[in-house]
């Protein structure tokens, strides 16, 4: 570009000036280039201006003196925001390697093999700087079975995440203490009522703190061909038969999120389903059925469940991933944790 502007002006009539342009080179430099780049173009288009103000024999006048001195003063400013830029980023790169820390540390890579099931997880994030947000899911070998949950805080920000990772510990040690999802689900809810009940000291009480809930659903796996769910609110899980049907397995009544609980007398009840060999059930957050394409259409599970047709798990539930993605054509506007689980 400085190239272009110092032969156009230097074949142009002393008229016309087309020096000034070239305070275009350090300013777009600053957008991309480093400091040093930065600096170096601005001196070039500097030492480019004073060679064509003397081939037009215009140094020393003083609106060439002036149009020097703006282009020193930008090009110097070129070089602040370039700084800026790169301190930034490098905050940005710090932010999100935090991210990834919480992210192992909170969601725990999922075994793929487990007792005699499958299973494959995907996490997609709505916020591009982060990977992280208030969808949870964790599953776990006890002496009961294969137990797996699968929730949603409500929320968004470093609450829901504090709030997902109170839930997923109440979670882990319950699931080997508890000898039902009864229990657990208990256990799970006392957790978020300490939470909810105790503010952190310094921090001011948040707007509306009292009404936070989780959805989530707790699925146990047993030796026989039997699932055992409880719903808490939260979408029901798809099941899909090892013949191509597939429906799904919906509560017999409707229940509250976590932290919710005191709306109804009775709390949520535990109800069955079968689940044979080469079936599968998928647990997902609302991000994936409420994902809309530009017409605002929901993602269509039941109709698009069969691209899980793969061998592979991890295969079958990349396919699904990438078919919600074109159907919204972009990103997600929510979080969406999908878990994929098959009897071997």
């Amino acid at each position: 570009m400085l190239a272009l502007v110092a032969l156009v002006d230097f074949w142009a009539s002393p008229d016309i000036i087309f020096r000034p342009m070239l305070v275009l080179g350090p300013a777009f430099a600053s957008l991309w280039c480093g400091i040093r780049r930065t600096a170096l173009v601005g001196l070039t288009a500097l030492t480019l201006s004073v060679l064509l103000s003397y081939h037009h024999h215009t140094l020393g006048r003083r609106q060439n003196t002036l149009t020097l001195l703006t282009m020193a003063g930008v090009a110097a400013a070129s070089v602040g925001a370039s700084a800026d830029r790169k301190k930034r980023e490098r905050i940005l790169a710090d932010v999100r390697s935090v991210a990834e820390v919480a992210q192992r540390v909170l969601l725990r890579p999922v075994p793929r093999r487990v007792g005699s099931m499958h299973i494959a997880v995907g996490y997609t994030s709505a916020t591009a700087e982060a990977s992280i947000g208030g969808d949870l899911y964790e599953v776990t070998l006890t002496p009961s079975g294969v137990r797996v949950i699968v929730g949603d805080v409500q929320g968004k920000g470093l609450d829901a995440v504090e709030t997902a990772a109170d839930v997923l510990g109440a979670f882990r040690e319950a699931a080997y203490d508890e000898p039902d999802l009864t229990g657990v689900a208990t256990r799970i809810e006392a957790a978020l009522r300490r939470r909810l009940g105790a503010e952190p000291a310094g921090r001011p009480p948040a707007a509306g703190s009292g009404e936070k809930f989780v959805t989530a659903v707790l699925a146990e796996f047993g030796d026989g061909e039997v699932v055992t769910l409880l719903n808490y609110g939260h979408p029901s899980p798809f099941v899909l038969r090892g013949g191509g049907d597939g429906g799904f397995a919906d509560p017999d009544d409707v229940s509250p999120p976590f932290g919710l609980s005191d709306l109804v007398a009775a709390a949520p009840r535990p109800y069955t389903i079968k689940f044979a060999p080469a079936d599968q059930m998928l647990l997902y957050t609302d991000g994936v059925i409420e994902a809309r394409d530009a017409e605002g259409r929901f993602y269509p599970l039941a109709e698009r469940a069969h691209v899980l047709t793969a061998d592979d798990p991890e295969q079958a539930l990349g396919d699904l991933r990438a078919d919600v993605l074109r159907h919204v054509g972009g990103r997600i506007a929510d979080d969406a944790a999908m878990l994929l689980i098959r009897r071997r």
